[in-house]
């Protein structure tokens, strides 16, 4: 890993990947992003020529324009008629010049203000370049921190007024790349409300393909991410780039083909909903992006943005914490339970093993169904037959850690919160309040609203000894117009967001110890901004073992599964209908972070043992799913009737393959391992059998299972 000046080049280098940037008389050209290239000579340089109705900046070289050159910063009205990076509003006029002016060297990072930046960075070193537009008053700075043990670079920009007028930011975006003219293909993770994280993959063509969220949350439809890949690449071969941001609010991403066939791909806060007024000496940064490659395939990209967000997004004190298995209570009482009840529950979870209790919605204030008492988070006593501190000590006396569930972003219109402070809500004053769930958003951009929650929370957490907290969102913002004038509800979404990174990074240092869990109805607000303060994603609300095979999978593309919730519900599951084995609920749920949600107190003993069978064996292979490699056998997608994964660590993998429908005359499946050593024994446990490596990569292993429905199998293999 090394950050280089040489003359007119800009050198960029972490562990297998390389960033080459050209500066030519004020603008940077982007020369190489992908496989390390220890000394660059220009061998791939734009050929330059005059370009029909391509702008020039100079009327001496009609050869020259920046609708043709490939940069890192692309801005608006200097004949480059792409899509910018930046657009500032300065007088009369959103047109910037901004010319590179000089370079600083830092060791570590330098951190994005009041936003999620990567952590543990000593190994690590960063390059600003700055831009200086004398006209405008304004400098920018770009900032590219280089890791020495992944292949990843991140970005971020700061834009500084240096003039003694105010201007308003329109657009900035995190990161931008010029890519020469190929076959690229794009590879999105997409979806809506408990259908998250469906891998869509096209061809780029001419035009503009783009994703985004408008909601004040990254959303379920679309995930703060893209992976450019070439048309060729497969899991095991070919080059791929995946672009991702650290933020949790509206994003933008988008891969523009121009006229020339050369690629544009920028990613950054959604400019729909967004502006920002910089007054004179203020500065603004952007959401730090991520840039990782691998010319491994797939395979290799996800492992790649795996393991970087393991060591460098996930709060370090979890990233190698095994992950309690739990029992959430939401399934088996929704609103209606009391004290007695939870026990009993807690009672049953402590017979199979089960390690922590969850007590989900309807705890405080008058919470006895989802139309009121949000933002009332006081301890209803009636319910609970006792104080909270009381339920706790009763769960912990039983051997479990206790969990809560809070949605602390949210308030409803018949709760004490509302009527002392109804102005708190998001709203436009003078229209109809737009309900979801019969529930408003808190304006988080407000900071008596925020020093509230703080408050609040502080008290809850300070008060109990809580191990692990659900952190739901279960709706988004409409009505924006808290602001005092036009511009203020303009700037409303990311200040929320900056008011509630204030809130959960004040709570998750001060109680380090707690395991904070992200929900927003599931997936809605799965992106790495909240991971970086929230060691745990509940990656969907849907629980049916079929549907979460692609929810999965796709999170896997760029997720670890440590990051990645997942449980057993009842069946018929409640959101399919579906009546899966509970073997094959549970190996589904074992691909991730294995918890329950049911009333195990209503369960057989058949039901019970399976149940405990389960937890024990889990534990066994816990570190294997956590912290293994991961391997994607076969693409539960694409019409697949079948879904298979590997996680492989230290001497140990495990193989978890899942039919959907059973079929008739048909060969059975072979399952084609990967990663392991070809002279190496394994053993399969549970038996006598010893495979090589080599057998069981290239011949591979044939997968036996009885007629059925929703029916799975899972391996274990110990190398000797």
């Amino acid at each position: 890993m090394a950050i280089r000046i040489e003359q007119n080049l800009f050198y960029v280098e972490s562990k297998g990947l390389s960033l080459i940037i050209e500066n030519r008389d004020g603008y940077l050209m982007l020369k190489h992003l992908g496989r390390p290239i220890p000394s660059y000579h220009f061998s791939n340089t734009v050929y330059e020529k005059d370009h029909a109705f391509s702008g020039n900046p100079t009327p001496d070289n009609r050869t020259f324009s920046l609708d043709s050159q490939r940069q890192i910063l692309g801005q608006h009205g200097l004949g480059d008629f792409r899509k910018p990076s930046i657009q500032i509003q300065h007088g009369t006029t959103e047109v910037t010049d901004f010319l590179y002016v000089g370079a600083n060297i830092y060791s570590g990072s330098v951190e994005a203000s009041g936003l999620p930046n990567p952590h543990s960075v000593d190994k690590a070193e960063t390059l600003a370049l700055v831009f200086e537009d004398d006209q405008a008053a304004l400098r920018l700075t770009l900032y590219y921190t280089a890791y020495e043990d992944r292949a990843t670079i991140t970005s971020f920009a700061k834009i500084e007024n240096c003039s003694d007028e105010t201007v308003v930011i329109h657009k900035a975006l995190s990161v931008l790349a010029d890519l020469p003219a190929g076959d690229y293909d794009i590879l999105t993770l997409q979806g809506a409300y408990a259908r998250e994280k469906t891998v869509r993959r096209q061809q780029v063509e001419q035009g503009i393909f783009s994703i985004s969220s408008n909601r004040g949350a990254s959303g379920h439809a679309q995930t703060p991410a893209l992976i450019l890949a070439d048309h060729e690449v497969t899991e095991d071969a070919g080059s791929a780039l995946a672009f991702q941001l650290l933020y949790s609010g509206n994003f933008e991403a988008f891969v523009q083909k121009n006229q020339l066939n050369e690629v544009r791909v920028g990613l950054g806060i959604n400019p729909e909903n967004f502006a920002w007024e910089l007054a004179p000496d203020q500065s603004f940064d952007t959401p730090v992006a991520m840039i990782t490659y691998s010319h491994q395939g797939l395979t290799g990209l996800s492992q790649e943005s795996q393991a970087f967000v393991q060591n460098h997004i996930i709060p370090a004190p979890f990233a190698y914490k095994e992950r309690p298995i739990l029992i959430n209570n939401w399934e088996a009482t929704y609103f209606d339970f009391k004290k007695d009840k939870l026990l009993e529950l807690a009672d049953e979870a402590q017979k199979v093993g089960i390690e922590l209790f969850v007590l989900d919605d309807g705890w405080f204030g008058n919470r006895y169904d989802d139309n009121r008492a949000l933002g009332d988070w006081t301890v209803n006593e009636e319910k609970l037959g006792g104080s909270l501190a009381e339920l706790i000590q009763g769960i912990h006396d039983k051997g479990l850690q206790f969990g809560l569930w809070v949605e602390p972003e949210m308030i409803s219109v018949d709760s004490d919160l509302y009527r002392a402070h109804p102005d708190w809500a998001i709203q436009v004053p003078g229209y109809e309040h737009t309900y979801s769930r019969n529930q408003l958003v808190l304006d988080f951009s407000n900071k008596e609203v925020v020093a509230y929650i703080k408050q609040v929370l502080d008290d809850l957490l300070g008060k109990h000894e809580i191990d692990y907290i659900k952190w739901d969102m279960n709706r988004n913002i409409t009505k924006l117009g808290n602001g005092k004038t036009y511009l203020e509800t303009k700037m409303q979404s990311h200040a929320y967001i900056l008011g509630l990174y204030e809130v959960v990074s004040y709570l998750t240092e001060k109680y380090e110890h707690i395991l904070f869990e992200s929900c927003s109805g599931g997936g809605g607000r799965n992106d790495l901004g909240m991971m970086r303060y929230f060691p745990q994603v509940w990656a969907s609300d849907n629980t049916d073992a079929m549907a979460r095979l692609p929810i999965q999978y796709g999170s896997s593309y760029l997720y670890p599964t440590i990051s990645m919730g997942a449980h057993v519900s009842a069946v018929p599951n409640h959101q399919m209908g579906r009546i899966t084995p509970l073997e094959t609920r549970g190996h589904v749920a074992m691909m991730g972070n294995l918890g329950y949600e049911l009333d195990l107190t209503s369960l057989s003993q058949e039901e019970l043992d399976g149940i405990a069978a389960q937890v024990a064996h889990y534990k066994t292979i816990r570190p294997l799913v956590q912290f293994g490699k991961h391997y994607r056998l076969i693409n539960p997608g694409h019409g697949s009737n079948q879904a298979a994964v590997q996680f492989t660590y230290q001497d140990r993998t495990v193989v978890t393959y899942v039919r959907v429908l059973s079929t008739v005359e048909e060969i059975e499946p072979i399952l084609k391992l990967k990663g392991l050593e070809e002279d190496a024994l394994y053993r399969l446990e549970g038996t006598d059998q010893v495979y090589s490596g080599a057998e069981l990569m290239y011949a591979g292993l044939t997968v036996v299972l009885p007629q059925g429905d929703f029916l799975s199998k899972q391996y274990v293999f110990v190398k000797k």
